[in-house]
């Protein structure tokens, strides 16, 4: 398991911008449960590797 001092939090503008989408999409995301999150205070912070995981995942094919 990762040592909680390695891990490294973005913020949810950090996420978006990463993933290139709107920060109401990673609050949906956040909220539905398919991103993890962290709660500090009213905001939220994202763990780096769960982003790089989400990016990771094959998209829905909607055709």
């Amino acid at each position: 398991m990762t040592e909680l001092a390695e891990v490294r939090f973005l913020t949810v503008a950090e996420v978006a911008e990463l993933m290139r989408v709107s920060k109401m999409t990673v609050y949906r995301l956040v909220h539905s449960g398919e991103l993890p999150a962290v709660r500090f205070g009213r905001s939220y912070r994202v763990p780096e590797a769960a982003v790089s995981e989400a990016l990771q995942r094959p998209i829905a094919d909607v055709g």
